[in-house]
Order: structure tokens, then sequence, then C-alpha cells
């Protein structure tokens, strides 16, 4: 699916090899993605969601689905029992990161080679439009980028082979501006010099994959492409592909933003990705946001025509 899957070589299943199986704690955007790729080449992929009806949905994709919530725990016999590889997605919460009560089982039950945790670029905090890597210290700014950095850090200090993966803007197909603009919510915000680091959903799969294929517990990667961009140069060039006049430009002061849309034009930096190419031998499908949105225009146009 992948130009990557090409080059990581993954060995067809015998009839004597265990089964690699893949728990996902949080089956939504990303993990998913990851699942598609990984299902094909014979893996087991279950996880949890948090409603009854997309577990339906779910399991018609063939992955095994148990609804977790506030209400709905786990409990013995747990659902990760003998996995070999864990995604973890679910957001911490005020108080707490909601799976970690689970770590001590998951090191009892499962038979672990990888664990991945999805974090946030927002642990670097502000750094005033300048480039910053995994080796730049965390400084987060927002209280939900702070829970992100306490749930690493809990993670981080288990005995698990934990992986850390700091996530950019995601976009993707269903997922991106294209849609904005389409139901009329796309503005475009002027605030110069403020520029995001985004990723296309696709290069996340691959991503985990590569590291998956290539372990290195403790290590940290970013999840950026590479061109970081104005929201209002994005949203103009969604309207060029589909061929709308681009709304005008509004002074930051004066939009209307939710105060978590205002919060994020509080920080700006550029998110180095060289340890995913360096280290991983990533090499991204969409590594800009033009590339990104042309070929979910296109996959949109291929398959409505059947």
């Amino acid at each position: 699916m992948y130009r990557l899957l090409a080059r990581l070589h993954f060995p067809t299943m015998d009839a004597g090899m265990t089964t690699p199986f893949l728990f996902c704690f949080g089956l939504g955007y990303s993990a998913q993605a990851l699942a598609k790729l990984l299902l094909p080449l014979g893996w087991r992929v279950a996880g949890t969601c948090r409603s009854a009806q997309k577990a339906v949905q779910l399991r018609q994709q063939s992955i095994e689905v148990c609804v977790m919530d506030n209400v709905h725990a786990l409990q013995p016999p747990y659902p990760f029992a003998d996995a070999s590889h864990i995604l973890h997605s679910i957001p911490p919460g005020e108080e707490s990161d909601p799976v970690f009560h689970l770590h001590e089982a998951i090191a009892t039950h499962a038979a672990l080679e990888w664990f991945g945790y999805l974090s946030t670029t927002g642990v670097y905090g502000d750094h005033q439009g300048e480039w910053i890597d995994e080796t730049t210290p965390p400084n987060p700014g927002q209280e939900r980028s702070r829970q992100r950095l306490n749930a690493e850090k809990h993670w981080l200090a288990t005995n698990l082979p934990v992986h850390l993966f700091r996530l950019s803007g995601i976009y993707g197909p269903g997922r991106s501006v294209l849609d904005g603009i389409r139901q009329g919510t796309a503005r475009r915000i002027d605030a110069p010099g403020q520029v995001f680091s985004r990723i296309h959903v696709a290069d996340i799969a691959a991503i985990l994959l590569a590291s998956i294929k290539k372990p290195f517990p403790r290590r940290i990667y970013n999840c950026a492409d590479d061109v970081p961009a104005l929201q209002s140069d994005v949203v103009a060039y969604g309207c060029t592909l589909l061929g709308v006049p681009p709304p005008p430009e509004i002074p930051l002061a004066e939009a209307a933003l939710s105060p978590m849309a205002r919060s994020f034009y509080t920080e700006c930096r550029r998110v180095r990705n060289s340890r995913i190419k360096e280290e991983l031998g990533v090499i991204l499908q969409y590594p800009d946001y033009r590339l990104g949105l042309q070929a979910i225009l296109e996959a949109e146009r291929i398959n409505k025509n059947g």
C-alpha cells in the first residue's frame, strides 16, 4: 500500500510461525491506518474503542474490538494477553493516563516486543518559529501538552519496550482542509510567521511500521513532514485544488476562535524529522501538504468514479 512496505521485507507467515499480534488502546484514526497495513501481512489486530456502534464497524474490518470507556474497564482475562505489540493512542485525562494502571498487567500477560505511545510535538512548547528536534528539552505551555509529557515519563519509567512518537498536526482522507472548505467552515487566519508542522496519516502508519521492524526501546521520534506552513497557505491551496475562491484572510485578533483553536496560535515551532529518516529509513510518501492534499483529492475522484 505504501512504498515503505517493499523496503521492510516482512517474512511470509509459515505454518509454524507465531502470528504477530497488535493490540491498540484506542482504535482511532492513526491506529486504524496501521491496522490496514498489518492485516494483509497476516497480523492479528485487536483493540479498544468507546462505543458499541464503532466496534461493529471495526469488526467488519477483521479487527477484534472491545469497548473501553469511563464505564467499561478491561478485566481479566485481558484482551491484550499474548500481544507481541501494543499501540497506545488514548489521550491522558486531567488526573492520569487511563491506561497506565494496566502497565503491570501488560508486563505480566503480554509477550511484548514493542510498545508505541502516540504523543504530541506540543510537549516542546513555543520556540518562536525555530527548528526543534528530539534532543530539544520539552517545555510544554499548554495543560494538555503537560499531561502528555507526564504520560510519556510514566511509560518510560516502566520496564516495557516503550517507543515515543510525537505527532504534529494529523491530516488525511476525511480529515483535511478539503473537508472544511466544502463544509464552508475553513477560514484563513492572518498570523504572519505562525507556521505549523503536519503529518499525513499514511506516513504515521509507515513510521510506526518501520519502528516495529527496527525497534529501539526508549527512543523518541518526531513525526512531521518536511514543510512547516502557514494555515492560510494550506487553505488557499485546498481552494485552488477544488476550484473555489479562497476565503478572505482574517486577522488573528479578530478571528472568533474557540479557546482550543486559539491556543494553537500561542506557540510556533518547526519540527525536524531527520531521525525517522536516518534511523528507520522512512521515505515520506507525502513530504509536504501539497502532495498530501493532491493525493486525497485524487483518491476521492477514483472512489467516486468506481
